[in-house]
């Protein structure tokens, strides 16, 4: 079941961020980072104990990023990420808006969905609002994609 996180929910999203942030397969997220954007979580529970997450995040008015899509290792390969990014766009299109992007070392789970890799110029507000913060600006090793909706 896929449902809008809270904040109890704050340290198995953490756990399983980490899981791929520790090998430097995803960004890693800070608690307080993941508590000031919980209203952005979705998690994907099962018998009561959270498996997955992904995270909408609205860039512009008609622009959202699709950040921390991780599933714990035991449930890898089931469809759990595939599902938790449709539950994603669903919302984005629920929302109104007109494209979703995404920065990832995953292109290829992206392109199953439809995602087209992009270059990370066209994300002015990404790469001046949060990329400038990063370790790795500017000499980002992710992949740009966007879906348009």
């Amino acid at each position: 079941m896929i449902r809008k996180a809270k904040l109890e929910d704050v340290n198995y999203i953490k756990t399983i961020i980490d899981q791929y942030a520790e090998k430097h397969e995803l960004l890693p997220r800070s608690f307080a980072e993941i508590i000031a954007h919980i209203r952005d979580f979705f998690v994907y529970e099962k018998k009561g104990k959270v498996k997955g997450c992904i995270a909408l995040h609205f860039s512009w008015t008609d622009m959202g990023e699709i950040r921390s899509l991780a599933v714990a290792k035991e449930h890898h390969g089931n469809g759990v990420g595939k599902e938790l990014l449709q539950h994603a766009l669903a919302e984005a299109g629920d929302m109104n808006l007109k494209k979703v992007f995404t920065l990832t070392y995953r292109q290829g789970f992206f392109e199953k969905s439809n995602f087209k890799v992009i270059d990370k110029s066209e994300l002015p507000q990404k790469i001046w609002g949060d990329c400038v913060n990063c370790t790795k600006f500017p000499n980002c090793d992710e992949t740009a994609l966007e879906l348009l909706l």
